[in-house]
């Protein structure tokens, strides 16, 4: 199943000092409001853990329902928030959908982040966000 997914935010894709690329807001973004959701393919979990010992940077995320939203399959800049321990989104999943909301005002060509939680790399991928509060690892 494909999920078709949206941003209401101008952003873009840029080279990060956190991975690889980021995802910079083009415009400020207020708090507390809804940046986009993710499309993806909707995946099983087992598969989406198979393909994430296969690959260097994983586009997942794992749902409640035994299932996983792949979003490497598809044209989102969602998929690039990058990981931070101090971020400035959270993610929300709703069935099989996955929303990003800003928790604090965003400023124009900030990186977006996002505190993944528990990861597919078992918190052995080391962490580059920079944050006071890192912990160090993914």
């Amino acid at each position: 199943m494909i999920i078709k997914g949206s941003i209401y935010f101008n952003v873009k894709v840029g080279k990060s000092k956190i991975h690889g690329k980021g995802l910079y807001a083009l415009a400020k973004i207020p708090s507390k409001r809804k940046i986009g959701s993710l499309a993806g393919e909707v995946i099983s979990k087992k598969a989406a853990r198979e393909k994430a010992k296969l690959n260097e940077s994983i586009s997942i995320v794992e749902l409640w329902n035994g299932k996983a939203l792949d979003a490497s399959v598809m044209n989102n800049e969602l998929r690039y928030i990058n990981h931070s321990c101090q971020p400035n989104t959270f993610m929300r999943t709703l069935g099989n959908h996955v929303e990003f909301y800003a928790l604090r005002p965003i400023k124009l060509n900030e990186e977006l982040t996002c505190n993944y939680g528990p990861t597919h790399h078992d918190g052995k991928r080391k962490c580059n966000c920079g944050a006071p509060n890192c912990k160090g690892f993914i």
